[in-house]
């Protein structure tokens, strides 16, 4: 696990030094999949003094789209973007979840327009209000046919729930074509319920970020993240810079993956 800290300016020493961390990364050293957790938007409003969370929640979706774009201009090929989990839409404030749920409404929109990207929601669909379903349902529409980056939003996302909906289709799956419980009980296997998560047929995350310096997983791709990386940035996510994404990469790259050893 490693940490990075938030303190340089961004003058031409910064653009030299971003530009040497970019020459030094090889391209088969980039991950393939990054999840990310953007957190500390509320944290980050307070600190300048706003009234409403929303304020950090909009500087934080804007980061999210320049962390997208420094993804994919060094040939990440999957972000999997951790927005809005099962356990906030139960527990959060009802002003700032109605805010948060616009703003990734308009995040939703704005990705499915950009680059050739492809937009896709890993989450409970029935658990959205209507209109926020319909703009991620379109978004990934829209984007169906795009071979660029594959963008993942995890909305009304649970780890855990998803694990139990994965259980839950390959057990209708299985009685649907005739099999008893106790011949799926003795041929169920990692890889048949890893082809049933929202993300299936998706590479797992190769490196977790977290920023803020909280370091826990909060339900975010559990099962997906069982041999992942894990990079903790003390910046609050609006202040995340390009100079903190590439040390991360950096770091991943000096990494020995024992998956599992």
């Amino acid at each position: 696990m490693a940490h990075a800290s938030s303190n340089e300016g961004r003058g031409p020493l910064y653009r030299l030094y971003i530009n040497r961390l970019r020459r030094r990364l090889r391209p088969e050293d980039v991950p393939h999949h990054i999840a990310m957790m953007i957190d500390g938007n509320r944290r980050w409003a307070r600190q300048l003094g706003y009234d409403s969370a929303a304020h950090g929640h909009r500087a934080g979706a804007a980061k999210m789209r320049e962390f997208l774009g420094w993804c994919d201009d060094i040939g990440v090929g999957v972000v999997s973007l951790y927005l809005l989990s099962s356990d906030n839409l139960r527990k959060r404030d009802s002003r700032e979840l109605s805010d948060l749920i616009e703003i990734i409404a308009e995040l939703a929109d704005e990705l499915s327009h950009e680059r050739d990207w492809r937009v896709k929601h890993v989450g409970r669909t029935e658990e959205l209000p209507t209109e926020l379903a319909r703009v991620l349902a379109e978004a990934e529409r829209r984007t169906t046919g795009n071979t660029g980056l594959h963008v993942n939003l995890a909305v009304a996302y649970g780890g855990r729930g998803e694990i139990v909906d994965a259980v839950r289709s390959i057990i209708a799956q299985h009685g649907g074509g005739g099999g008893s419980l106790e011949e799926l009980a003795a041929n169920l296997t990692p890889e048949q319920i890893g082809e049933h998560l929202y993300t299936g047929g998706q590479p797992d995350p190769d490196l977790v970020i977290r920023t803020s310096g909280e370091q826990r997983l909060s339900d975010f791709l559990l099962w997906q993240s069982a041999h992942s990386e894990f990079y903790f940035v003390e910046a609050l996510g609006p202040d995340l810079r390009e100079v903190d994404f590439l040390r991360a990469m950096r770091d991943y790259a000096s990494r020995d993956r024992r998956f599992g050893g």
